[in-house]
């Protein structure tokens, strides 16, 4: 071993001196030269190298070393004192400034790795540098926490990488360009969007916007699964994925995760929120403002892939809400795969890296933009987001709005669910499905959630407190069964239940009659819609069982076509139509899984259903028995009202077509026509977003074709019909359950 020489990261003469004292102890043999000072390509092979940094520390604040808004309105930076003021600091406070030291290596272990990972050209001595910072700031996180986990030098490691430099090459011949001139597009796109964090600026953006939600709501998380991911973190880069159900999404879960010293993600958004303030404070804070489209212009996506590389490659936390924008109505939206196909390139072409993927659900028990969102969905326009507009917004969150649930679905590897998935094009459909399905079972059930099914029903009128309690009972007796993350009952009954009322009355969602011998709730004026929206985020835990209880009521009615293998293989093929309607609504598994969660479902229901050879009198029965506790039509009939529009508009067109932002406007107006005539029964399918839907659904069946011509050899009116008759035939069931839950209670004279 020859001779050691410590490399002082440092800033002024003060930090200089700090280090010398520090290494005069541990090092007495090591001369100590500033790092920016050292030509490395002048350094003995064998000369072992100790990279060293300065560390200076906020001061402590209610136990803990944070900057204050008030060190940045005063110009300080308690992590970077000014040169004229380090003296005093390191006189009267010792103990804000400590000395680090990184992992050393020799000159000639730099030489090797630099052959191996940097570019033809690039300086030996930049390498170095880049080296010893990084490794300093791993040694300073010893210091300073996790939470302060932030990447440094991006741009340079990154654009100096023989990777990056041959890729470019690649593209540049690809599109007949000069090599050089797409490195520098590339590099200056990348700077563009690479998050440059602080970690003054990530205490400034904790302090500046939590006022946006900590006075809003108390945020409660599953601490056992926190507790698990905190041990995979410590071996693998973890992507979160969460469900989009406010502007205020991000600021609560890296809350969360400051809270329990995980290191900051960097968060993917659109460049929609990259405004004056916000903009820069965010992007310092690990917030990475990208376009929300760049499919053409293929040096951006270069860029872009290559920073998701180097993020997955060097194990930095990432998250990106893969709903593309915050739920309109409350259910989950389909999944946008762009990043998600560049972060399986990186794990694909980084041998044995992987990232662990953390589906992630965040609900509130009110929210105050639901409101916008709702009326965005009935055919309003999107306002955008600017200076006055977040004035607005943090104005809004003053009052007290109930809980936000932060809860985890079951963390999987990226790769193996990628084997798993097989090859050919459906495999990320096949991913984000499972992302999406993890998130769907982790969403925790709201009391202000099952409100909104109980008053949802197709009968649009007002009900008493224990007409409502009556309607949750079954509920919460399900929700119990099935072991779902459900809410305290207590909200659900009694005074609990009042209480729960009032806060959706106080919120202008219902409105409450006291003028007679009972307070009687409703849904207020025009906000069907918002109503519809709380009780979405709990939809998805019933439409097993009511794709169930559809599927028992053809068989009662004697609907299916039944052959050899008996009326078995007829009820579960039934079902699987069943779902096929719906597919673009909800997330569902498998087909062999489906099956079986339908199986379990039954058992429910039914539980000697194995054993019994289910006749129509036998499904029948078994309908009336449960009439209390059928729930098919207060959660399928927004999606077949919305589905009935859409094959009506597209049946009028004939053998004709019009363009889809036509034909929802079409469906807006057709939808309110027949909402006003009482044949649309449930208020809240007058929604763009579940038109869309429907709209989706007549797409993949080939009736909305761009040139006219029909699916296959079916003529296209026939087959609009076809699948108006199947809505009907829907529709027709839900209002058969209406009515057997309106004679078992004795309202049919």
């Amino acid at each position: 071993m020859g001779d050691s020489l410590v490399l002082a990261e440092v800033r002024t003469a003060c930090e200089l001196q700090a280090v010398r004292e520090w290494a005069a102890t541990t090092h007495p043999d090591a001369p100590v030269r500033a790092l920016r000072e050292v030509v490395a390509d002048d350094l003995d092979p064998d000369t072992e190298l100790i990279p060293a940094r300065a560390v200076w520390l906020p001061a402590v604040r209610q136990g803990e070393r944070r900057v204050s808004l008030a060190d940045v309105l005063v110009l300080s930076n308690p992590r970077r004192p000014m040169a004229l003021r380090q003296k005093a600091i390191k006189n009267r406070r010792p103990d804000r400034l400590r000395v680090v030291q990184g992992e050393p290596a020799t000159v000639a272990e730099l030489r090797q790795r630099y052959v191996n990972e940097f570019a033809e050209g690039e300086p030996f001595t930049a390498f170095v540098s880049v080296q010893a910072s990084l490794s300093a700031e791993r040694a300073e996180r010893q210091i300073v926490g996790d939470r302060y986990k932030v990447p440094r030098l991006v741009a340079e490691q990154i654009s100096s990488s023989a990777r990056f430099q041959a890729k470019a090459a690649k593209l540049a011949a690809e599109l007949g360009r000069p090599a050089a001139a797409v490195v520098q597009e590339a590099t200056d796109k990348m700077s563009n969007f690479v998050a440059t964090q602080s970690r003054l600026m990530d205490d400034v953006f904790s302090s500046v916007f939590s006022n946006l939600h900590e006075r809003t709501w108390t945020v409660s998380v599953d601490l056992d699964t926190l507790n698990r991911l905190r041990t995979l973190n410590r071996s693998h880069g973890l992507v979160f994925l969460p469900s989009h159900r406010s502007y205020v999404d991000p600021l609560v879960l890296a809350e969360v995760l400051r809270g329990h010293d995980f290191p900051p993600n960097l968060v993917l958004g659109g460049n929609n929120l990259s405004f004056w303030p916000v903009g820069p404070i965010a992007r310092r804070a690990g917030m990475i403002f990208i376009r929300r489209k760049f499919g053409g212009d293929p040096v951006y996506k270069f860029a872009m892939r290559s920073y998701l590389s180097f993020i997955v490659e060097k194990r930095f936390n990432l998250e990106w809400y893969i709903e593309g924008g915050r739920s309109r109505t409350g259910k989950l939206r389909k999944p946008m795969l762009g990043l998600l196909a560049y972060v399986v390139d990186a794990v694909e072409q980084l041998e044995d890296s992987d990232v662990m993927v953390v589906p992630t659900s965040i609900v509130y028990d009110q929210l105050h933009e639901i409101g916008a969102m709702a009326a965005e969905s009935a055919g309003g326009t999107k306002k955008p987001e600017g200076i006055t507009w977040l004035l607005k917004y943090a104005k809004a969150q003053r009052s007290y709005l109930g809980e936000a649930r932060v809860r985890f679905g079951e963390p999987f590897s990226l790769r193996q669910a990628l084997r798993e998935a097989g090859e050919g094009r459906a495999r990320l459909d096949k991913v984000a499905f499972k992302v999406m399905d993890e998130i769907n079972a982790a969403t925790p059930i709201s009391a202000t959630s099952l409100a909104g099914f109980a008053i949802l029903g197709a009968r649009d009128r007002a009900y008493t407190a224990a007409e409502i309690e009556a309607i949750l009972a079954p509920l919460l007796d399900y929700i119990e069964q099935r072991d779902l993350p459900g809410p305290d009952p207590a909200l659900c009954r009694g005074v609990g239940l009042r209480r729960t009322l009032r806060e959706l009355t106080d919120a202008g969602v219902l409105t409450a009659y006291d003028g007679g011998t009972d307070t009687v709730w409703s849904i207020a004026p025009d906000n069907h819609a918002v109503a519809a929206y709380y009780r979405n985020g709990a939809l998805h835990h019933f439409v097993d069982r009511a794709i169930v209880e559809l599927g028992l009521l053809a068989t009662a009615e004697g609907d299916l076509i039944v052959g050899e293998g008996g009326l078995l293989p007829a009820a579960q093929q039934e079902a699987l139509r069943i779902r096929d309607l719906l597919k673009f609504e909800f997330f569902f598994p498998t087909k062999d899984v489906f099956l079986h969660r339908l199986g379990a479902e039954l058992d429910l229901v039914a539980p000697g259903w194995r054993e019994v050879s289910p006749t129509p009198e036998w499904t029948d029965r078994v309908l009336h028995d449960h009439a209390g506790a059928l729930f098919a039509r207060r959660t399928l009939q927004p999606f077949f009202d919305a589905q009935l529009v859409v094959a009506e508009r597209l049946v009028c067109l004939g053998d004709g077509s019009l363009g889809k932002d036509q034909v929802l406007a079409d469906c807006l107006g057709l939808g309110r026509q027949l909402s006003l005539q009482g044949i649309v029964r449930s208020k809240d399918s007058v929604s763009t977003e579940l038109y869309d839907a429907a709209y989706q659904l007549a797409d993949n069946r080939g009736l909305v074709p761009d040139d006219g011509a029909g699916p296959g050899d079916t003529d296209l009116a026939t087959a609009r019909q076809k699948w108006l008759d199947e809505v009907r035939s829907m529709r027709e069931r839900l209002r058969r359950i209406a009515w057997i839950e309106a004679e078992q209670a004795g309202l049919l004279t």
